[in-house]
């Protein structure tokens, strides 16, 4: 039996992976669990899995409910997550959104527990610094995005020598179909109506404007330690094929399924084996598959990105909080879509680079560029 703690456990993926542990009870516990905001959906949890510990984001969450459940051990705020991080199970799925599931990973790695990565954030700001303590302590970062997931398997039993290339597919969000003169009419609403995934508010507005593709790839250069030309790019649409990599003889591997994130959750939690799932792709339903190259004109935010990327030190984690900081404002009806880029082409043109920096400097910038102002 396999315990499985969650941070993050009711967010879109937190919620899904409690699937999972629902269809295969025989084989996955849950063990320790954070959540923000949503008390009642934890307090349904309680009911069904009897976690042994729990952390909320309030403290007047706290104390009401460790009086009302005094057999179960609550926690909260910033130590709740460590506390939930550093649990005694054998793998954490790290579900929180942002750079709040940065220092939670990094104690988790010290304490030996493997990590099943769904918080592109924490490698996107310190990748470096995270992948050096995984190796360090001998931890295994099973990726939980769907991309990554279907590379991580494309590449098991392979040598990243015999690598060309790894393409990361997209499938373009809610707006892959408007030019850039038809984006600035898009409303909150319209950016939130994703064509293929079920998602979160803030990692939906990222598919929209194609950041979250953009983290996916610096991810990847951390993940699969490649060169940053060695990382592609490609629209397409329906989401089947999920991510490919091609040989050295020219050869590619793809993972291809529906568009199912409990796929890849699931074989985070089973690796390195797989158990039966529901939802089969049926190919007597699909006709085509379709590819386009990627535009960094029309998709801005994913050549920041790439610049970010080739830049280095604390320019990603930059490029970050100022994505984090514009969503959020997009979000509260503050700005309009395109401002968001706007707003990250800015705050990265402004910040002055600091190489190899340490996890405190990390956090200090990812603190400063999240603020309405930012003087450096």
């Amino acid at each position: 039996m396999k315990i499985i703690s969650i941070l993050g456990v009711s967010g879109s993926i937190g919620t899904q992976a409690i699937d999972v542990l629902r269809t295969h009870k025989d084989k996955f516990q849950l063990g320790a669990i954070s959540v923000g905001r949503n008390i009642e959906f934890l307090e349904e949890l309680l009911y069904e899995f009897n976690p042994p510990l729990v952390s909320v984001m309030n403290e007047a969450d706290y104390n009401r409910l460790k009086q009302k459940y005094p057999k179960i051990e609550f926690t909260y705020g910033d130590k709740g997550l460590i506390d939930v991080a550093t649990y005694r199970s054998d793998l954490l799925l790290t579900a929180v959104m942002g750079s709040v599931g940065l220092v939670p990973t990094l104690k988790a790695i010290e304490n030996g527990v493997d990590i099943a990565l769904a918080n592109k954030e924490t490698l996107v700001a310190a990748g470096s610094l995270v992948m050096q303590k995984a190796k360090k302590h001998n931890v295994k970062i099973i990726p939980v995005d769907s991309e990554h997931s279907a590379i991580y398997q494309c590449l098991n039993g392979e040598h990243l020598s015999e690598v060309k290339n790894i393409i990361i597919t997209a499938s373009g969000g809610s707006f892959r179909d408007l030019t850039r003169d038809e984006l600035t009419t898009v409303t909150l609403k319209d950016a939130l109506n994703h064509p293929n995934w079920s998602m979160g508010q803030k990692i939906t507005i990222d598919s929209a404007t194609m950041m979250n593709k953009g983290l996916e790839v610096i991810e990847a250069k951390h993940l699969f330690a490649l060169e940053v030309p060695q990382i592609k790019t490609l629209l397409h649409r329906e989401s089947i094929i999920h991510s490919m990599v091609e040989f050295v003889d020219n050869s590619m591997m793809a993972q291809i399924g529906n568009s199912d994130m409990r796929t890849a959750i699931q074989y985070a939690f089973s690796y390195p084996k797989r158990y039966w799932k529901n939802n089969p792709l049926d190919f007597d339903t699909i006709s085509t598959l379709n590819f386009k190259p990627m535009d960094f004109e029309r998709f801005k935010m994913l050549k920041f990105a790439y610049d970010a990327l080739e830049i280095g030190g604390t320019m990603p984690a930059i490029m970050n909080a100022a994505n984090e900081f514009a969503v959020a404002e997009f979000l509260k009806g503050k700005i309009e879509f395109l401002e968001i880029e706007e707003i990250v082409e800015s705050r990265m043109n402004q910040h002055k680079v600091v190489q190899d920096p340490d996890l405190d400097t990390i956090l200090y910038y990812d603190a400063l560029y999240k603020r309405a102002e930012v003087n450096e």
